[in-house]
């Protein structure tokens, strides 16, 4: 039989290496306890550092849930336990329901049991054990959040580190009897060049510059800016970055603690504002203060003045983005970068003719100034969209290409040269070879070594790692596909194609989606110019694999060569300058 793993933390497990961690424990206990059956691991679905009542934003949950449509790869699901797969009541079961419906078994290694829900017996005994760890994940809740609030009360540090303070450990002056000392707490100390810095901030806001002309300003100089949270990130100056700054209490010395709520009453990331009476504020440490009293009420002064005028010119409303965790209403936000800087392109709109002209735009230029990127070409978003949908079209889901896609996809299956196994095995140690390297690589990140160059390998084997995991699945796989799969699938791919193409045409949102399927990556604008003046160059790479998920390829193919067309330099986008 086929089997498939899952596997999540709820904490994250930073500086600790990856065999050592509680996922990878999980998924080699899994992997043994599938030898022990007979079982064939095929797939491997993981989840670290995430509650187990979030199920929106669970990235391995929602490929464990996808994979099972419209048929699964594997018929049996190892975890360590139920409460792996969720620790909210509802939604675990529901989970659970959908799994065991699409005909895959569900086996918990730490007990050596299966579950199931062929009685009633078994649902009541499903209800008792999810809502036992509900009840230790809301435990858990209180103590931690018991553990912050004694925390934040003494003035100790209850999260990361900020801009303009250092972070020390505080120590027990006994050592223990191993050798090792015992950290009591964690204090924050100021940065001096930091500070600096931050002070500096507030006195251009005083002067009257706003948020985006102090970042431009910061950027254009070379001055430090805060680490970003999110590896590969660009570390320079935003918009975003001075108001953050601006409206810290914690730079005039004033420590203020739980503000909002990071979850809701099911256990979801959404972030909520508290009640005043629930806010933990503590007096003003001068050993703390980076900005003087008289700026720090000079600058809110003006931004409270300009709040004020603004709010009069629009009737009081706040014009901005609804957070209402919609899809973006433009097709192609998400899918574009720039080709000038590799930063992604933003929507951004202009008056013009008594009527508001949409184009995209290159969001390093427009929210961290030329410094950072100098591309201030704008790609009219109809003329953007237009070239991109004919491409994908004509050059992706065009009858030739398919046909060929299909003729490979046919010989591969029909093939049988009795290497399979021998490939398996260099597959395997190819695996077994990435792994290490991406532990010593992420070591290497830890270590504060070279974080681009390394960021970037790291992306190239974990590439690599899922083309090695895919055509492991189908090799597993392969003989499972039969005659009469081969004979559906030129009907099945057909009415599929025909599908897509209409609502590539008629149905904006059903495009942005679909493109996402079709695009591999993202597409890059690069600017150019020749004797016409500047215009844009759209260069991507295409694919037919997800277009082709759920016949063939979901059973037994892995994408070969040919699958992945690439889409053509697209020219003739001749936008103005923003």
């Amino acid at each position: 039989m086929i089997a498939a793993i899952y596997a999540r933390k709820s904490t994250e497990q930073n500086g600790i290496a990856d065999e050592e961690k509680s996922v990878t424990r999980q998924i080699d206990h899994a992997k043994a306890y599938a030898a022990k059956k007979g079982w064939t691991v095929a797939d491997i679905y993981s989840d670290d550092g995430i509650s187990g009542a979030e199920f929106v934003k669970r990235p391995g949950f929602l490929r464990l849930m996808n994979a099972l449509k419209p048929r699964p790869t594997f018929q049996v699901l190892i975890m360590s336990e139920e409460s792996r797969l969720g620790r909210e009541q509802i939604e675990t079961a529901y989970a659970l329901k959908q799994i065991l419906m699409a005909g895959v078994e569900i086996w918990c290694y730490l007990d050596d049991k299966q579950i199931t829900l062929s009685g009633p017996h078994d649902k009541i005994l499903l209800a008792v054990t999810s809502a036992i760890a509900d009840m230790e994940r809301e435990k858990a809740r209180q103590r931690t959040a018991d553990a912050m609030l004694r925390k934040a009360r003494a003035g100790h540090v209850t999260g990361g580190r900020v801009f303009g303070y250092d972070n020390r450990d505080v120590y027990f002056t006994e050592v223990a009897a191993e050798g090792r000392r015992t950290r009591l707490h964690v204090e924050r100390v100021v940065n001096s060049q930091e500070a600096a810095i931050v002070r500096r901030i507030f006195e251009m806001c005083s002067e009257g510059l706003g948020y985006k002309k102090i970042a431009d300003a910061l950027n254009r100089e070379g001055v430090l800016a805060p680490q970003p949270r999110g590896t590969g990130r660009l570390r320079a100056w935003a918009a975003s970055t001075i108001r953050e700054i601006l409206h810290r209490p914690l730079y005039r010395g004033e420590i203020v603690w739980n503000q909002r709520r990071k979850r809701d009453q099911w256990g979801q990331k959404r972030y909520q504002k508290r009640q005043d009476h629930e806010i933990v504020r503590l007096p003003l440490r001068d050993d703390l203060r980076v900005v003087p009293d008289s700026l720090w009420h000079a600058v809110h002064e003006r931004l409270d003045n300009a709040k004020a005028i603004y709010l009069r010119s629009t009737d009081g409303q706040l014009w901005g983005r609804p957070a209402n965790g919609l899809e973006s209403k433009y097709m192609l936000t998400g899918l574009l970068r720039c080709g000038a800087c590799g930063g992604t392109m933003t929507v951004t709109s202009s008056d013009w003719k008594s009527r508001r002209k949409f184009a995209y735009a290159c969001s390093h230029n427009r929210f961290r100034g030329s410094s950072v990127c100098a591309n201030n070409l704008w790609a009219p978003m109809a003329a953007t969209d237009s070239a991109v949908l004919e491409s994908l079209k004509q050059e992706i889901l065009h009858p030739a290409v398919v046909e060929r896609a299909l003729r490979q996809a046919f010989a591969r299956l029909q093939s049988d040269d009795g290497g399979v196994e021998n490939r398996r095995a260099k597959l395997l140690a190819e695996r077994q070879r990435l792994q290490v390297e991406l532990g010593r690589l992420t070591a290497a990140i830890v270590a504060g070594e070279a974080p681009a160059q390394i960021v970037d390998a790291i992306r190239e084997r974990e590439r690599r790692q899922r083309d090695v995991d895919t055509e492991l699945t189908s090799l597993e796989s392969l003989a499972r596909v039969d005659a009469r799969d081969l004979a559906s699938l030129p009907a099945e791919l057909s009415e599929r194609l025909s599908e897509w193409k209409g609502l590539l045409t008629r149905h904006p949102a059903q495009a942005r989606q679909i493109a996402r399927k079709l695009v591999e990556g993202r597409l890059t604008l690069t600017p150019l110019q020749d004797g016409m003046g500047r215009f844009y160059e759209v260069k991507g790479q295409g694919t037919l694999g997800r277009v082709l998920a759920g016949t063939f390829l979901a059973k037994a193919m892995v994408t070969p060569a040919g699958f992945e067309p690439a889409i053509s330099t697209l020219k003739g986008l001749r936008p103005r300058p923003g």
